[in-house]
C-alpha cells in the first residue's frame, strides 16, 4: 500500500459527514435483572421524544375538531320520559278510530293519554268508519309529534328487498300458475307459492287464484338470488290457532254453526268450524240412510251444521246436518194407523225379519213371525231385497221411530169350504128271522096264564 493510500485512510472525514452519519444502534445489555432502559429508542425512533409525539398529535386533533358542536359529536341526547308517565307498551290493543288525515288514521286508545296512528294503506278494504273500533299493534313512539307509531293486526307492509324478512305479513297477487304452485308479486319482487302452502286443504284447482290478492307470510327470503317463498296456509294457520282457544269457549251444544268440510271419510265428515273439527257422522248427515258421504257433501263446501255434543276433555265436537230439516218422524201418527193396509219395499233383510221402506227416511220392520203363516227359517225364502209388498201395520212408535208390520196378516184370507151333510149311509139287509119250532120252556101249568104269578094274599081264615 502507498503512502498515499495510507494518508487517505488515516484522514478524518468532513464534519458535515460526521453529523450525518449516525451512530450504530446497539442493544444495552441487561444488568442485574433490571429493566433496560428506553431513552437510546426514544431517541433515535423519529427524531422526537414520546412526550413531543403526544403533543402533535393533540394539536391534530384539536385542528381537525375546530369546526364541529357537541351535538355533531355526541349527537342528540334521549329524552327519558316525562315523569309519571310509563314508556309505551308494544303489542296488541283496540282502539277507535277517531279521525282520518290524508293518509293517515288516527286512533284513541282507551286508558292512555297519547293517540296512535297508522297510514291508509293498511285498510285495503276502504277507509274505516269514525267510531269504528279495531286491532292494532304499537311498533313505537314518534317523539317529534308525539304519538304512538300503529300498525293493524294482520295487515300487509310494504316490503322490497332491503326490508323483506321472515316472518313478515304482506300482500302477494298471484300472477300466474306454474309447476308446483304459484307466480306471485310482491310489491314488485317475484315471488313463489308452493301448491301446498295456498290453503289449509289440498287444492285442486290453482288456476282460481289467478289475479287474486291473498295475505300471506314470508316463509324464505335471498335478497342475493333474488328468492322470495310466501305461504298463505302458515298465515291461515296462525290465525285459526289464535281464535282456537275463544272457539271452545264459545261452543255449546244445540248452536248451529257454518263450517269448512275439511276431508270425507267412510264413516263421516271432518267439518272445521273455523279452529275447531268437528265430526259429522254418515247417521246425521240426512234422515234416508246414506251409503256414501260425498253424496251429501264435497271437500271445501261452505255448509251449516248443528252441535250435538262436545267433549272438551278429549277436544271432540260431534255435529248434525239433518237437524237443520223437518223429520217425516214428527207427524208419522197421522199418516199411519193400527190396521191400515200399506204398500212398501223390502230395504233390507235381517236374521229376526225384514225392513220395508214405506216413505223416504221411514222403515218399518216385518219380523220374522209375521211373514208367513207357516215358520220361517230363513227370511229370504218370503222376499228379497227391492221386492214391493203389501203389509199391515200392527204398531206406531213415534218417540222410539219404529213402526211394527205384518205380511201375513195382509193377506186375503182363502174362503172356508161349505160344511157337507153326510150321505145316510144303506142300512145292511135283514135276515128273516127262522120258526120256532120247539116250544118255550119253563112254568108248569098248561094254561094260558101268566109265566110267573105273585102270591095270593092270606084270608082272614088263616089269620085266625
Amino acid at each position: 500500500m502507498s503512502d498515499t493510500e495510507k494518508s487517505a485512510e488515516q484522514t478524518p472525514p468532513p464534519a458535515e459527514q460526521q453529523s450525518a452519519v449516525k451512530p450504530p444502534r446497539e442493544r444495552p445489555l441487561r444488568q442485574g435483572g433490571k429493566v433496560p432502559s428506553l431513552q437510546q429508542e426514544q431517541d433515535y425512533g423519529f427524531g422526537q421524544k414520546i412526550d413531543a409525539f403526544d403533543e402533535e398529535m393533540e394539536r391534530q386533533l384539536q385542528e381537525a375538531m375546530s369546526g364541529l358542536s357537541d351535538k355533531d359529536l355526541y349527537g342528540e341526547a334521549e329524552r327519558p320520559p316525562a315523569r309519571g308517565k310509563a314508556a309505551p307498551e308494544t303489542g296488541p290493543k283496540k282502539g277507535k278510530v277517531f279521525r282520518i288525515h290524508g293518509q293517515d288514521v288516527f286512533i284513541d286508545l282507551p286508558g292512555s293519554r297519547t293517540q296512535g296512528v297508522l297510514p291508509l294503506t293498511q285498510f285495503p278494504e276502504g277507509p274505516p268508519a269514525l267510531g269504528s273500533e279495531i286491532e292494532i299493534n304499537i311498533e313505537g313512539f314518534d317523539s317529534a309529534n308525539g304519538v304512538l307509531l300503529l300498525s293493524r293486526k294482520g295487515a300487509a307492509v310494504e316490503a322490497d328487498w332491503s326490508s323483506v324478512a321472515a316472518g313478515m305479513t304482506v300482500e302477494a297477487r298471484v300472477t300466474a300458475v306454474n309447476k308446483g304452485g304459484l307466480s306471485v308479486d310482491v310489491n314488485g319482487i317475484r315471488g313463489f307459492m308452493p301448491i301446498s302452502q295456498i290453503d289449509l286443504y289440498r287444492v285442486d284447482n290453482p288456476e282460481q287464484f289467478v289475479n287474486q290478492r291473498l295475505l300471506c307470510l314470508v316463509t324464505e327470503v335471498n335478497a342475493a338470488e333474488h328468492n322470495l317463498v310466501v305461504s298463505r296456509r302458515a298465515l291461515l294457520e296462525k290465525q285459526r290457532e289464535e281464535t282456537r282457544e275463544k272457539l271452545w269457549n264459545e261452543l255449546a251444544e244445540g248452536q248451529v254453526r257454518q263450517g269448512i268440510v275439511r276431508s270425507l271419510k267412510d264413516f263421516g265428515a271432518f267439518i272445521d268450524l273455523g279452529g275447531v273439527d268437528g265430526l259429522l257422522h254418515v247417521s246425521e248427515m240426512s234422515w234416508q240412510r246414506v251409503q256414501d258421504p260425498s253424496a251429501i257433501v264435497q271437500p271445501g263446501q261452505t255448509i251449516q251444521v248443528v252441535v250435538l255434543k262436545i267433549d272438551r276433555e278429549r277436544r271432540k265436537v260431534s255435529l248434525g246436518l239433518k237437524q237443520l230439516t223437518a223429520s217425516p218422524w214428527d207427524n208419522i201418527s197421522t199418516k199411519y194407523s193400527i190396521g191400515d193396509l200399506v204398500t212398501g219395499k223390502v230395504s233390507r233383510l235381517t236374521d229376526f225379519g225384514a225392513f220395508v221402506e214405506l216413505e223416504p227416511a221411514v222403515e218399518g220392520l216385518i219380523h220374522i213371525s209375521e211373514l208367513a203363516p207357516q215358520r220361517v227359517f230363513r227370511v229370504s225364502d218370503i222376499v228379497k231385497p227391492g221386492q214391493e209388498v203389501q203389509v199391515k201395520v200392527l204398531s206406531v212408535d213415534p218417540a222410539q221411530r219404529r213402526i211394527a208390520l205384518s205380511l201375513k196378516a195382509a193377506q186375503p184370507k182363502e174362503p172356508e169350504p161349505a160344511a157337507e151333510e153326510p150321505e145316510p149311509e144303506p142300512e145292511a139287509p135283514t135276515k128273516p128271522s127262522r120258526p120256532r119250532t120247539t116250544p118255550l120252556r119253563g112254568g108248569t101249568g098248561s094254561g094260558a096264564g101268566p109265566l110267573f104269578s105273585l102270591p095270593k094274599p092270606l084270608t082272614n081264615e088263616k089269620k085266625g
